[in-house]
């Protein structure tokens, strides 16, 4: 590829957050809108987030959840029920004061999440043990009033998922729980070739009004973390505040214990920041909208567009197929779908079908090969999962290049200074080190990992006695 045709595209060893506006602009995932902070997602950007939908709805299915729609507007009283949320979300709430042009006698919130709307639908139609467990899903879009924002990871508005379920003891919404955060890194790992961490976030990070979270975090190209999906306990706080109790198995009143779990449209940012080039955006074939684009070269030659369209016809039983047979010229053509990171193309011309033959190009590396047009489909199936188990061996190599041990403060603020990326070091549970880290340094606790090492009996702050080994960085 020469420079020529990236020029529009900051480098992103120049300028990372440049290069990362530069992609999503350029690929055409989204456009800005007039109101400050939110994004307008263009087809290609809403084509990638629906095969992400499709896949992690046809996962929620598959456990038993059943979707459902709740209301966008949350009446103010309704929202207070339970004081740790409403304190936790207080400063990102968008408030609805007129109806028309009367004022409203009771503010509405614009949901920022919809805990305490599923509690109360959840009081009016659980009773009994046998109600149970209720395990619902709803797809939509939430506002936080955000103060800083990027296209995909921050936006006043984004879309997601949540999921609501309840519960009759302990153990089973531990289980789900765990089972829902197990699906999202599936997600991650199978689909968006995404290596992630999986723990529970510390009492200063977890969700507002949760029992404990669960997280799965991941590492971007420029060593700083990302949320990339979490799952909550929610234990029985939302179920006390709103009254949600059942006869259980022995005839008494119980309150349902409950969880709620989401995953959001800020995945596509991790994606980008994960795999994406100084070409651009790359799309790891089980995501993307066109895994194939077939190219026809010299096309205003006799034959050559019947071929090139033959080819698709044939293809596109099995393979996400594009043509581009506009009067664009072939140089313009490859640019192009390298920028929207389309994982495979296909060139064809005169010469080519005289030799019964294509030539194949990978986006992830760059490598051209010719195929026989007799073997195609099985060789391009073949390059497709060549394609994704390269994307993630890649992405988890970079992880592990860019992961650190600290076992004293001076190392942790050394290597922070030095070297980009996870931080693991011990921590004694304490919040004030919490704080003290992330005010002096930047860096926040991402998660306490499940697998858990001693690397030393000291907290790399205090330095008293360590309760957990926990991962640090600056993050998105």
């Amino acid at each position: 590829m020469t420079k020529e045709y990236v020029k529009d595209v900051t480098s992103m060893e120049d300028d990372f957050a440049q290069w990362y506006t530069d992609v999503v602009t350029k690929a055409e995932l989204i456009d800005y809108s007039s109101v400050r902070g939110s994004m307008i997602l263009r087809p290609y950007g809403y084509a990638i987030w629906e095969n992400i939908q499709q896949q992690l709805d046809k996962a929620i299915k598959k456990t038993g959840h059943e979707n459902v729609y709740m209301p966008l507007f949350i009446p103010e009283s309704l929202l207070q029920k339970e004081k740790d949320h409403i304190e936790g979300f207080a400063p990102e709430v968008a408030w609805v004061t007129h109806g028309g042009e009367e004022k409203l006698t009771e503010r509405l919130c614009v949901r920022p999440t919809s805990e305490v709307l599923f509690a109360e639908h959840f009081k009016s139609i659980i009773h009994s043990y046998r109600d149970l467990p209720k395990l619902y899903n709803q797809w939509s879009n939430v506002v936080r009033w955000e103060k800083t924002t990027r296209p995909f990871l921050r936006t006043l508005e984004f879309l997601w998922q949540e999921g609501h379920t309840c519960h009759e003891t302990d153990e089973d919404a531990h289980d789900e729980t765990v089972r829902m955060l197990n699906v999202y890194a599936e997600l991650c790992e199978e689909y968006l070739a995404l290596p992630v961490i999986k723990g529970q976030k510390t009492e200063k990070e977890k969700f507002a009004g949760a029992k404990y979270t669960y997280t799965i975090e991941s590492l971007m190209h420029d060593g700083k973390a990302l949320q990339s999906g979490t799952s909550h306990h929610l234990g029985d706080g939302f179920a006390k505040a709103f009254g949600i109790e059942f006869t259980n198995r022995e005839g008494k009143l119980q309150t349902v214990q409950q969880t709620s779990w989401g995953f959001t449209t800020r995945i596509i940012g991790a994606m980008i920041m994960v795999h994406g080039d100084n070409r651009g955006l790359v799309v790891p074939p089980k995501i993307a909208p066109t895994q194939l684009m077939i190219v026809p070269i010299a096309q205003h030659k006799e034959g050559v567009l019947d071929y090139a369209y033959n080819l698709k016809e044939q293809l596109s039983g099995s393979i996400r197929t594009g043509i581009d047979a506009s009067d664009k010229k072939p140089g313009w053509k490859f640019n192009e779908y390298e920028m929207k990171g389309i994982p495979l193309r296909l060139e064809v011309g005169p010469r080519d079908i005289e030799q019964e033959q294509v030539v194949l190009v990978r986006r992830d590396t760059g490598e051209k090969q010719t195929v026989s047009v007799a073997n195609l489909e099985a060789e391009i199936q073949q390059l497709l999962t060549d394609i994704q188990n390269h994307l993630y061996e890649k992405a988890l190599k970079h992880r592990e290049e860019k992961t650190s041990i600290a076992k004293t403060y001076d190392e942790f603020k050394e290597t922070l200074n030095e070297k980009s990326g996870f931080i693991k070091a011990m921590w004694c549970g304490d919040q004030v080190c919490e704080d003290f880290i992330k005010d002096e340094t930047g860096a926040t606790s991402r998660c306490m990992p499940f697998v858990q090492q001693k690397l030393s009996d000291q907290c790399v702050c205090c330095e008293k006695d360590a309760k957990h080994l926990v991962y640090w960085a600056k993050a998105y």
